[in-house]
């Protein structure tokens, strides 16, 4: 009985946290392209990222491709030696620590051309205002599950962001479901 508890209360601790995750869509609904002329500076510069948070990238894989790069690298433009580089047309990236990530599309002429972006975390302990919430998804995305990856952060100081809304809808529900659970257990 104790264990079962245990468990229970670990469980909702775990839901909680993942409650407070957000998932950004780059460039919203145009993603990551060069034809929509996204401003992905601008962009970034409304969204608060979080250790948790889920950039996706959703592109034509025949056109594009995302390389997450060195600070260097991304001011230049130069995807010789990526630090990884993702293909699938819906890559979903976790952010695993706080500071910079540095990404560009590695197809000639795009970096050039804007196609780049530079996601800051901020430190758990910031606190800023919150924005407007993040997009999750829409219709148009490709039928694919994208895949997840988790890296690090380049670790580069940047500018203040601002803060995004989570998303704790799902999570909220299944602490609920886990609280009732928890609540059986004791009537028997």
């Amino acid at each position: 009985m104790t264990a079962r508890i245990v468990v229970v209360l670990a469980c909702m601790v775990v839901m909680l946290r993942l409650s407070e995750a957000a998932v950004y869509k780059v460039g919203d609904s145009a993603g990551w392209t060069t034809i929509a002329n996204v401003d992905y500076k601008l962009w970034a510069s409304t969204k608060t990222f979080h250790i948790g948070d889920t950039v996706l990238f959703q592109y034509n894989p025949q056109f594009h491709n995302v390389m997450r790069v060195t600070h260097a690298m991304y001011r230049s433009c130069n995807n010789s030696k990526p630090i990884s580089t993702f293909t699938t047309g819906n890559d979903s990236i976790t952010l695993t620590n706080h500071g910079h990530h540095f990404f560009f599309c590695g197809v000639p002429g795009h970096c050039q051309a804007g196609q780049k972006l530079d996601l800051n975390v901020i430190h758990p302990t910031s606190s800023t205002p919150l924005s407007d919430p993040p997009i999750s998804s829409d219709s148009s995305s490709p039928s694919s599950p994208p895949s997840t990856t988790t890296i690090p952060a380049a670790g580069v100081p940047g500018p203040s962001p601002s803060h995004a809304a989570s998303i704790p809808h799902v999570a909220a529900a299944v602490v609920a479901l886990l609280v009732s659970c928890l609540f059986e257990n004791f009537a028997y």
